[in-house]
């Protein structure tokens, strides 16, 4: 699982915009980007952000994450929402820390490959220092032409599961040589239980039609195939075909690919089981993280209370799908344009399609009045929303190899 090339917090232009941390500093070799704002994150005050100290529940989960060897400032923005960061953790803990087919330092090269498709420089330097702890060899950080071959066969589709994960094929689980590299896969991605939606009473062609103009929408974000001049080397020696990244399914004069119906290929009948049988108990945590994420409530609104948030939740979440070609049949994707303004849809597309373009503007002009725990938890699903549309698309090329 290529868990650190997902968006979780926002951070500041010297870092990687998309991911809510500042660098530790130099340590074991790694490149320091400079000091930025004081905190975790570059666009949460330090006094919204929950301390060591705080209420029990979060205290106990720092204590946690102190004996695992680290407060990572992902967790200190997580911890917004301790229900989910306990859930995270623990499947964190397994991927990473528990035993495993796979052993640890592949697990942070693997690791740092994702982060990097992201440039997200950040988490590159936390797991290349985890990397290094376990006994990862440091001939391996001078760059991905350095690291064994079988690695170096995951680039292909690490590169297409973080950019356009619609274009994975059984031919690219074929490319990665053998079924233990299927398993990295598995563990690359955290998908969670497909959304159980209510039918409207609006027509199939309908429903089809909005969920076309909602994909036509691409055009909020601008796209560019000019790779940033400022990536920096640490970054940039992990990296093939950089230039590579999210291109908009509705470009004029190119044919569009065909739509991913969830209910052909769905968590439930076909992904569940298949990963339990490729990394029993993952498929368990991922669904429990789902449920956590996509529940997650205080019924409040800004400065309302007693409000039910599940059909804005849903509306967040299956817009991101919506964005990576996927269509539920029983969603009314108008739904999504009664819910969320031009500016938010900025931010989740940015945040799901081009992370390091984040910046600080984009995350303030939406939601101006809200809380910041508020806009944590929109990251909190995109994140997860993400992960599920590309091992949608990975697991069903698994399934079609297999058979």
């Amino acid at each position: 699982m290529l868990v650190a090339g997902s968006p979780c917090s926002p951070a500041g232009p010297e870092e990687h915009r998309g991911c809510g941390a500042r660098r530790d500093g130099q340590e074991r070799g790694v490149e320091a980007a400079g000091e930025l704002a004081r905190g975790p994150s570059a666009f949460i005050p330090l006094e919204e952000i929950p301390q060591e100290g705080g209420e029990s529940s979060l205290h106990q989960l720092l204590e946690a994450f102190v004996s695992a060897g680290r407060v990572d400032h992902v967790a200190m923005v997580m911890g917004l929402h301790p229900q989910y960061l306990s859930s995270f953790w623990k499947t964190q803990c397994l991927l990473l820390r528990m035993d495993g087919p796979l052993p640890y330092h592949k697990r942070h090269y693997i690791a740092i490959m994702a982060a990097a498709r992201h440039r997200c420089s950040y988490l590159v330097g936390l797991h290349m220092r985890e990397f290094l702890q376990v006994g990862g060899s440091p001939a391996w950080l001078q760059g991905l032409h350095c690291a064994p071959q079988k690695l170096r066969n995951l680039n292909e589709i690490n590169k297409l599961l973080a950019h356009r994960p619609w274009l994975v094929t059984k031919e690219h689980i074929e490319g990665t040589d053998a079924m233990q590299e299927v398993e990295v896969l598995m563990e690359r991605m955290k998908l969670l239980q497909e959304n159980q939606l209510e039918e409207h009473g609006v027509t199939q062609e309908e429903m089809a039609t909005r969920f076309e103009l909602e994909k036509t929408e691409s055009l909020l974000v601008p796209s560019s195939d000019v790779l940033d001049p400022s990536l920096q080397s640490n970054i940039r020696c992990f990296l093939e075909d950089p230039e590579f990244g999210y291109k908009d399914f509705t470009r004029r004069g190119e044919q569009a690919p065909p739509t991913f119906r969830a209910q052909d290929y769905t968590w439930e009948d076909h992904g569940y089981s298949l990963i339990n049988r490729l990394y029993p108990d993952v498929g368990q945590l991922l669904d429990e993280k789902f449920q956590v994420v996509y529940n997650l409530t205080y019924n409040t609104i800004a400065m309302h209370c007693g409000v039910d948030t599940s059909v804005l939740r849903r509306a967040i979440w299956n817009y991101v799908h919506c964005v990576f070609g996927i269509r539920y049949d029983d969603y009314d994707y108008g739904e999504v344009n009664q819910l969320l303004e031009r500016n938010l849809k900025v931010y989740i597309k940015t945040v799901a399609c081009y992370p390091e373009r984040t910046t600080k503007q984009i995350y303030a002009q939406f939601w101006r009045h809200f809380k910041h725990s508020e806009k944590v938890h929109i990251n909190l699903l995109l994140l997860e929303a993400r992960m599920q549309a590309a091992l949608l698309y990975a697991l069903r090329a698994v399934t079609r190899y297999m058979t």
